[in-house]
């Protein structure tokens, strides 16, 4: 008689840009997307509760900067609340790792760059399309061993 184990599923949060991506992943491989262009603050509930609801899920790992200020402390709040209240352990990510480590919009035409290890802000007169987009695998995905946001405030 076999002995099966029950799914386990990991959510990946992509919250600093729009649209708003969800990924589940099953084994470190994509399973299902949730994309939204509303509103961070109007949205992420709702979507998280559609995965959590669905999925058992074990681990969430989100992008806790650079990019939006507020998206990334709205989702962490979420994400610590959901950690405290179902223990599901939440765990961060660069936004860079999910966008090729192009330029990140900051404020204004200031966009956060990655120079070797270091992120600092730089200046583009012209917009720069940088989309972001959920791996097929998070395999490789590197995870930090902070999960509090990293926010880089941009002198302004």
């Amino acid at each position: 008689m076999q002995n099966h184990l029950p799914k386990q599923y990991t959510l990946l949060v992509l919250s600093i840009a729009s649209p708003l991506l969800l990924g589940v992943y099953e084994d470190d491989r994509l399973i299902k997307t949730l994309s939204s262009d509303k509103k961070t603050s109007d949205i992420l509930l709702p979507m998280l509760k559609e995965c959590l609801d669905a999925y058992d899920i074990s681990k969430i790992i989100y992008t806790r900067g650079p990019g939006s200020y507020m998206a990334i402390k709205l989702t962490y709040i979420m994400l610590k609340t959901i950690e405290i209240m179902q223990g599901i352990q939440c765990f961060g990510c660069s936004g860079f790792a999910l966008n090729g480590d192009k330029p990140i919009k900051a404020i204004g035409t200031l966009y956060f760059i990655k120079e070797k290890e270091t992120i600092i802000t730089k200046k583009y007169e012209q917009p720069v399309n940088a989309s972001f987009a959920l791996p097929q695998s998070i395999q490789d995905l590197v995870i930090d061993e902070e999960s509090t946001p990293e926010y880089y405030l941009p002198a302004v």
